[in-house]
Formats: C-alpha cells, structure tokens, sequence
C-alpha cells in the first residue's frame, strides 16, 4: 500500500509523514511538494506537486493507494481550484481514500470566514468525490505562541483580541500522529472529525506558560478594531487581518468545539501544558 502526503516540505505535512514512517516504514510514503529537495531529509521518495497544476498531480499520484491533502496556504478563493487540481487528479489515478486537513472556525462572521469557508468547500468537493474519505478539523496549532516567547518576555504580557474565549489548542506532532491513524483506519471512513484537545482561555494559555517557562506573563484583552490594526502594522495587511479575524473567532466561542481526537486515534489528546512541556523540551 502506498501512502502519498502533499505538502510534505511544511510543517504539517512533514509531522504527518514522520508519523506514519513509524507505522508502515519509510518504503511505502510518497511525499509530494512544490520544491521536491525540502523535503528529502525525510528519507522517503518524493514526486513534485504545485497545487496550481493538474499535470504535477496526475504524475505524482501514479500508482497511490491512499492520499492526505493538507489544505494550502494561497488567497482562500485560489485555494479551492488549487485543491480540485488535486482531487480530479486522486480521480484519475484510481487512489482509494483521500484525507483532507480542514480547519475549526467561524465560517461567517470574522476576517478569517472566508480562509474557514474555502476549507467547507474543499470539504464539500471531498464529500462528492466519488472516493472514500475523512475529514479532519484542525484546532489552532500552540507552536505560533511559543515560537514567540522573546516578544511576551519582552513586554510582559500576552496581548489579543481573544477576551475570555476558549480555544482548543493542538499542536503539529498531535495532528500528525491523528492524520497517520485516519489514513490507515478505514473503520472511520465517511467521517469529520474535530482534531483539537482541551478548551483554555488565553488567561489559563498564560498561567501554563509560566509554569513552563517560570515568566510571569499577564494576558491583555483589546478591541478587536485595536488588534487588527497593531497586527497589520507588524504582519501587513493581508496577514495581520486574518490573525485578528482567528482571535474574534476565539472571543465568539467558534473555536470552544467538542473533541473527537479520542475517536479519531484511540487516545486522549495531550494537555495544553503537556504540549508545552514537550515543546520546551525539545527547543530549550
């Protein structure tokens, strides 16, 4: 059986691929990126793929039995052709069973809708495929927040537009052991499942930070107008509005989901402060 992972030079993809080398071996992945030579630290074959071509896909798909299309980075309305290229393409090649990483999220009413309501439609075209498959929710990864340790340190506090919203956080290396399990359990096939962990405030992400890191970070609550505005200074428009439109998200409740991680992978998701715990580890 041959497994195909896309994206395989990014950080999600690579964690999914590392996942199921533990499981079924190195000999039968088949990782697809856009710049092949990213991703050859992995040690397994890997066939190019730019989501902008259908022809990239249908030679790299020859031959796979199974395929995990993580969702791509482009402008939402570019991305749901870009992903169409790779379905038709799973189509043609006669693949089986296709996994689709979506994403939790206000699918109306933020900045960030619209990056939400790309993935339902990518969701939709997986439903209608003809092929089987799962379809996986992501919470919102913790490794942004920690990757930017020096500036909390530096002013002291954690500042969005989040207030007292709960967010069920996961992290790549728990998407990546779920993603292997939904690619090689078929008992779970025709389903979408929430791949999140636990619900905190950003107050409660705070108090496990500084258990972890031993700072004292206090959380700051603002506007959402104010946060956008401070990230588009530092981020650029585009960027800078879609994580603002995440953190309204939060504060409207659409990222307190329940968890199917449990179902999905037959154990339960780690803790926030396990996550950061691990992450320190390994980056300390």
């Amino acid at each position: 059986m041959k497994i195909a992972v896309t994206s395989v030079s990014g950080q999600l993809g690579a964690s999914i691929a590392k996942a199921l080398i533990q499981e079924i071996g190195k000999e039968n992945i088949i990782g697809i990126a856009r710049t092949p030579e990213k991703a050859k630290y992995l040690g397994v074959e890997v066939r190019k793929g730019d989501y902008n071509s259908h022809e990239d896909f249908d030679a790299a798909l020859k031959g796979v039995d199974k395929l995990l299309l993580v969702s791509g980075m482009d402008q939402p309305q570019k991305r749901i052709q870009q992903h169409r290229n790779v379905i038709e393409a799973a189509k043609l090649n006669g693949v089986q069973k296709i996994v689709y990483t979506s994403i939790v999220g206000d699918e109306k009413n933020t900045a960030f809708s619209p990056v939400v309501q790309s993935n339902r439609q990518t969701e939709e075209d997986v439903r209608n495929s003809g092929l089987q498959w799962i379809i996986g929710r992501n919470g919102i990864y913790i490794e942004p927040d920690l990757e930017y340790m020096e500036t909390y340190v530096k002013e002291g506090r954690i500042t969005n537009c989040a207030a007292d919203g709960k967010c069920t956080y996961t992290s790549r290396e728990e998407l990546g052991f779920a993603y292997a399990q939904l690619l090689l359990n078929d008992g779970l096939n025709g389903q979408t499942l929430n791949l999140v962990g636990e619900a905190i405030t950003q107050t409660q992400l705070a108090e496990y930070i500084n258990q972890v890191y031993k700072t004292n970070l206090k959380y700051n609550t603002v506007s959402v107008e104010d946060y956008k505005k401070e990230r588009q200074a530092a981020l650029g428009e585009f960027l800078g509005t879609i994580i603002a439109g995440i953190y309204e998200g939060i504060r409207n409740g659409a990222n307190e989901v329940v968890s199917d991680y449990e179902k999905a992978v037959g154990r339960p998701h780690k803790s926030p402060l396990a996550m950061i715990e691990n992450y320190h580890k390994k980056h300390s």
